[in-house]
């Protein structure tokens, strides 16, 4: 991708955008899209049966990312009003709806600062993040897709889904994050995840297998549950401090120092949040302002 800020810069950044593209895919053909200026990713889980019935199950918030990759997700966003839900939900459906869309899928939008919406892509297929959405709506959507492709009708309609509490997700990645979030590979040594009401840890790995450099270098999904954006945030901190693995770097400190974020605590993000924000020192800076705030309060007490 290229940014052009005026025209000016048209020809070199289409040409250099070409070379890249015939170089890595043997075809020279590129895009020109609108730039969004601090954009939020947000998408949309819709599922869709053989019977003509579609529906969305509201939005997951994807706007925590390194190298244009999803790290942190939330449902619902904390920057949707229901109108603009309903507005993005619509789009959604119609898009299922104008290509026959049978099963789960994802409609992905960009909304920029203005709160504007912009169709991105749509994701044939179950996301990482789905629990989320499992976790607001009370819905399986592994068991749906199931029954929707055996040809069953949906048990329910849009009116009967409905936004219960939020949801956290973090990508356990086997990743370093203070190294640009380069890969780690080695033995795990010690894997404990957590366990807690309101926790939930998607994995496939356990103590002692080998961390390969081959595939996706994602270990685990960590999502966590409550009443309020804030509990939930706070339920993943907890998550993340009882999550013990020796042998590998990891993002939990990434997504440690993410949930303790004025910026996203707040709800004022956008994609640009890991360039903006985050650094080893920025880290360390945010560890010493916690155990200095905790000196403080154990004075006073």
């Amino acid at each position: 991708m290229r940014l052009v800020n005026n025209a000016s810069e048209m020809k070199e950044q289409l040409q250099m955008a070409m070379g890249e593209a015939l170089s890595a895919f043997g075809d020279s053909s590129v895009f020109i899209e609108k730039y969004v200026e601090e954009p939020r990713h947000i998408e949309f889980q819709i599922m869709a049966d053989k019977h003509g019935n579609v529906v969305h199950l509201f939005e997951r918030e994807c706007s925590i990312q390194r190298r244009h990759q999803k790290v942190v997700e939330e449902a619902p966003s904390s920057v949707l009003s229901p109108e603009l839900r309903k507005k993005m939900g619509d789009a959604a459906v119609n898009v299922a709806k104008a290509c026959n869309y049978i099963g789960a899928g994802t409609v992905e939008f960009l909304v920029d600062k203005h709160l504007n919406f912009y169709f991105l892509e749509m994701n044939t297929r179950l996301q990482v993040e789905h629990p989320v959405t499992e976790m607001i709506t009370g819905v399986d959507l592994v068991e749906q897709q199931v029954t929707v492709a055996m040809g069953e009708l949906l048990p329910f309609k849009q009116e009967d889904l409905h936004i219960t509490g939020h949801a956290m997700e973090l990508r356990v990645y086997a990743e370093d994050p203070f190294n640009n979030f380069l890969p780690s590979i080695n033995v795990l040594h010690t894997y404990r995840p957590p366990v807690g009401e309101g926790v939930r840890v998607d994995d496939g790995f356990r103590e002692g297998m080998e961390i390969p450099m081959y595939y996706d270098p994602m270990l685990a999904k960590l999502t966590t549950y409550g009443a309020t954006r804030r509990a939930a945030i706070e339920k993943m901190k907890w998550a993340i401090q009882h999550y013990d693995i020796d042998g590998i770097e990891t993002t939990l400190d990434f997504g440690n120092f993410v949930m303790n974020h004025e910026a996203f605590v707040t709800g004022k993000f956008d994609t640009s949040f890991v360039p903006r924000y985050f650094s080893k020192d920025a880290y360390m800076n945010q560890l010493k302002e916690a155990a200095n705030s905790a000196a403080a309060l154990a004075a006073t007490l």
